[in-house]
Formats: structure tokens, C-alpha cells, sequence
């Protein structure tokens, strides 16, 4: 086999390697992703059954309803709005008009079963999905 023909059957099978790996990364990233969605994309098209998913927005003035642990409250976008149902201890900065970013399903009574909350951590931030949502419907002044 001559060097030419060496060097093409060592960048194919590089080429082959390198497919394969891609599509093992990206097959692994697929599987564990959690998508975010804001209400408004919830009324567009909901998300498959049972899929784990980060929906974002504004706590809703005058929605949270606390027993015990339980936490009920509802998340806006200021075009839709989404019912939230919460087990556990909210964080501290947790509070009506709060950016907020809640992971977990949808249920079957189409109320968002969240596992897991995230609020800003301070007067300036916003999680950067739910600031990208508000602007989408105009909410926020884009700077």
C-alpha cells in the first residue's frame, strides 16, 4: 500500500471515529436535557408526556397559597399563565413578582408538579431564559 493510500484510509477511519463520537455525545445530551419553557410556550405546544422540563417566568401577584410545605402558586409570562404545585422549603427570595425557574413535569390535571425551585439572587439578575421569555412578549425593557 503506498503512503498516499495510507493517509486516506487513516482520515476515513479518523472520519468514522469522529462521526461515532459526535453521535454518542449528542445521543447522551438528548437523553438528560432539560428543556425550558415559558406559559406561553406551554399554550403553543406542551411538551411531551412525562418529559422533565424548566418552566420559567414571574411569580403571578396574589397566587401563592401555602400548606405546610405545600406551595401553590402560578407563573406568568404576562400573556399566559401556568398553576405550579411545589413540596418543600421555597427559597428565601421566593415571592410574588420574583423571576422564577421551576424544574419538574407536567401532571395529569395540568398542573406543573415542580421538583425542584430557583429564584433571582438579587435586584439585578434574572435567570437568563426567563428574561429572553419576558422580552419575547414584551415585559421587560430589552437594554
Amino acid at each position: 500500500m503506498t503512503a498516499k493510500r495510507q493517509r486516506l484510509v487513516l482520515l476515513l477511519a479518523a472520519g468514522v471515529a469522529l462521526t461515532g463520537a459526535t453521535a454518542l455525545g449528542l445521543s447522551a445530551i438528548g437523553d438528560s436535557a432539560t428543556y425550558f419553557y415559558s406559559p406561553s410556550d406551554f399554550a403553543k405546544k406542551p411538551p411531551a408526556a412525562n418529559a422533565t422540563i424548566r418552566l420559567g417566568g414571574l411569580v403571578s401577584p396574589g397566587s401563592i397559597e401555602r400548606e405546610g410545605t405545600t406551595v401553590r402558586f402560578a407563573v406568568t409570562d404576562n400573556k399566559d399563565t401556568m398553576r405550579v404545585v411545589y413540596s418543600g422549603l421555597t427559597p428565601d427570595l421566593f415571592k410574588e413578582g420574583s423571576g422564577i425557574i421551576a424544574t419538574g413535569r407536567m401532571g395529569p390535571d395540568g398542573v406543573f408538579r415542580a421538583s425542584e425551585l430557583l429564584a433571582k439572587h438579587d435586584e439585578k439578575y434574572m435567570p437568563p431564559e426567563v428574561a429572553k421569555s419576558l422580552h419575547k412578549t414584551d415585559t421587560l425593557k430589552k437594554s
